[in-house]
């Protein structure tokens, strides 16, 4: 999933950003932490008035660039790109919270070593930190990819599902044949095959956990 690769490698860089005792780190934390304690209807209605093509903020400022007016929700391309911004804007503090506690938590003797023994911030990063914090990365990515495939509520209130199916997940796909078509049994026939496809995700991932700190002991 793009989203979540998106997530992950802009949250762990903001992460690194933040990972300071220092007040503006504090403040800034603070403040993105905002999306994540937003309702997700609330995101999806405020993101939908801001990227209407005719009366959305996000048209007006591009039109002071020469930028002509963007069907950010009506086109279906557009719409995919739109709601995976969303998703990431909404999400990616969430993964830099997560991956702040990790890098807080890593030995600081063994970059202070390092820097001794003259390895460059690069080198650093790649050889000692993100061998270190691998495990916070694999619970995140656990957890965003197996939450990726039930967003509802944002993509509800965004578009519906729309322009046509672009911006359908399965979750939307279920709430229609269930409220809309009142389809009983192919709802719950999706129903329970989206519940054993997650366990099975799930499962998954927990056994690729385990492989992980097997490899690490």
């Amino acid at each position: 999933m793009i989203s979540v690769a998106l997530e992950v490698v802009l949250g762990l860089m903001l992460a690194m950003i933040l990972c300071s005792d220092k007040m503006w780190a504090r403040i800034v934390t603070s403040i993105f932490m905002i999306p994540m304690i937003m309702a997700p209807v609330a995101i999806g209605t405020m993101w939908r008035m801001m990227l209407d093509a005719t009366t959305g903020v996000i048209n007006y400022l591009l039109s002071f660039l020469g930028i002509g007016a963007i069907q950010w929700l009506s086109d279906p391309t557009m719409a995919k790109v739109s709601v995976l911004l969303v998703n990431v804007w909404q999400l990616t503090p969430w993964v830099a919270i997560i991956c702040v506690a990790g890098l807080k938590a890593l030995p600081g003797e063994c970059i202070q070593a390092a820097l001794v023994d003259g390895a460059t911030p690069r080198q650093i990063f790649w050889k000692i930190v993100l061998p270190l914090v691998k495990p916070v990365l694999v619970i995140v990515i656990m957890m965003r990819f197996t939450d990726a495939f039930k967003v509802f509520d944002t993509i509800y209130t965004m578009t519906n599902g729309g322009p046509g199916t672009a911006t359908e997940m399965l979750p939307n796909f279920i709430y229609k044949q269930g409220l809309k078509y009142y389809d009983a049994g192919y709802t719950a026939a999706l129903a329970v095959i989206f519940v054993l496809s997650m366990t099975l995700l799930s499962l998954f991932f927990l056994k690729w956990r385990r492989r992980e700190e097997e490899n690490v002991w």
